[in-house]
């Protein structure tokens, strides 16, 4: 099957539940490469009853996988690996397709990365402290039982698997609901979690809407832990609807992370600072939730850093280092910040429109200085590529304006390295970049305030999903 040029149109009519490949009953859902306008895939969405079989099968499969030894786990989980690693170019063709991420992103951000959390996590579990002593007691750490996880467009397969990967790494079983806008990543992994030789019912994908699917898994009895990614006012809902039933969920929500440039930052960190925070807020057209879309800077520096931002920002073409939004409707929504008053009344924007493909949901890359740190472009998620840079008179009022946030996912300070930890420490939020530091797919992922609950990746990710058991001797 192939679209109006030509390209190839994925079509996905089964489900994988309980070990199998059957058919879908639910409607069809066709699925739009958004760099181009044109369908690119067609799934068949879950049914009640096909969410009802999957919540069933990773019931029955949990007794026996929850005490499946923990070198049989980690063996099943290299072989996945092995398959991503060997697919990779699969995967990231899928990606480019259903999500718009240029070649070289799709393949760095969105497939090595998470084969690198799947690498950690395999180390995190050899390693797990399953049972310790204290005292008189053995504390137990026990897989929680059935996860549903709930997953966002941004990051199709990297998403799915900071949440199944640390599951099954602990012993619990999956029912995996994937975006709608961005399906197809999860079919292959199913296959490849088939492949694998993963015993039936360990892991099941039923893709549909999160108003249907989505509420079927957070209402379903059976289901002992929700673990979703996405807006936060949708992680508020899903919170709600699961203390119904009293289920531990895990939400990995908004973010309006803040890059903070200390005064006693040389020219160098300085320099650095603006380049990398510019590529981190356009990294995958501005749709990340760790995007630092924020830059905070000494007053007296402001000048400088507008010309360094855009300076970088021209160096994102749309098509090659920068994608599209996923959507017309995201495009939409992002256009709303960048209407004069958005930023405040001294708001100004130091970038130059630049051409856009024809066809797509392009915007391009733009910076606005001198933004009011209370204005809405200060406060709200944007979600796409749209920096921020905001004034502060000294490090104490650059910490106040970093944390003048309702969320509190990521960060970055650049300056001296003990007063940049001192001012990471002081920040409220869930991860803090000094200097540049690398992404560590072993360290704990998750957010402050009401960027979330929960931790994810590695050896926290598996804890996040048991529970704790004393027993006294």
């Amino acid at each position: 099957m192939t679209n109006a040029t030509n390209q190839p149109v994925q079509r996905e009519s089964e489900l994988y539940i309980d070990g199998r490949w059957v058919p879908g009953g639910g409607a069809d859902l066709e699925v739009e490469n958004p760099a181009t306008e044109e369908v690119t895939g067609v799934i068949t969405q879950a049914s009640t009853e096909d969410v009802a079989n999957a919540v069933a099968a990773a019931r029955k499969a949990f007794p026996a996988w929850s005490v499946t030894p923990v070198r049989e786990r980690a063996a099943i989980l290299r072989r996945v690996r092995e398959i991503l690693a060997d697919r990779a170019e699969v995967f990231a063709d899928l990606i480019n397709r259903e999500q718009g991420s240029p070649p070289r992103v799709a393949r760095g951000l969105h497939v090595d990365t998470p084969i690198a959390v799947v690498d950690a996590t395999i180390e995190a579990l050899e390693r797990f402290p399953f049972v310790t002593e204290l005292g008189n007691s053995l504390i137990r750490r026990e897989p929680v039982g059935v996860v549903a996880a709930i997953t966002p467009w941004n990051l199709p397969l990297h998403q799915v698997v900071v949440k199944v990967v640390p599951a099954l790494a602990a012993g619990a079983t999956v029912v995996l609901k994937p975006a709608g806008l961005t399906p197809l990543a999860a079919f292959e992994l199913a296959r490849a979690f088939d492949s694998a030789g993963l015993p039936a019912g360990v892991f099941n994908l039923v893709p549909g809407s999160g108003r249907v699917v989505g509420d079927l898994l957070t209402r379903h009895r059976d289901v002992d832990q929700v673990s979703f990614t996405g807006s936060t006012p949708v992680g508020r809902t899903i919170a709600g609807v699961a203390a119904q039933t009293l289920k531990r969920v895990t939400l990995e929500l908004g973010g309006k992370s803040a890059s903070v440039v200390l005064t006693d930052a040389t020219e160098e960190q300085l320099v650095r600072a603006v380049k990398v925070t510019v590529g981190n807020c356009f990294l995958n057209g501005g749709q990340t939730c760790t995007a630092l879309s924020r830059l905070i800077v000494p007053e007296d520096r402001i000048a400088q850093v507008e010309e360094l931002a855009a300076a970088a920002a021209a160096k994102y073409v749309p098509g090659s280092r920068l994608g599209p939004l996923i959507s017309a409707e995201q495009r939409k929504e992002v256009a709303s910040f960048l209407v004069p008053g958005a930023g405040g009344p001294a708001a100004v924007t130091v970038t130059s429109p630049v051409e856009l493909p024809g066809r797509g949901h392009w915007v391009s890359p733009t910076v606005i200085s001198r933004v009011d740190p209370d204005s809405r472009l200060a406060q709200e998620e944007v979600f796409g590529p749209v920096l921020s840079i905001l004034a502060a008179g000294s490090d104490d009022e650059a910490v106040m304006i970093a944390n003048n946030s309702i969320y509190g996912l990521g960060g970055a300070v650049w300056g001296d390295d003990e007063t940049a930890l001192t001012v990471a420490a002081r920040l409220r939020t869930g991860q803090v970049d000094v200097n540049g530091g690398a992404f560590n797919p072993a360290a704990p992922f998750g957010g402050y305030k009401q960027s979330g609950t929960g931790r994810e990746i590695g050896e926290h990710g598996i804890a996040d999903v048991c529970e704790i058991k004393a027993v006294q001797r």
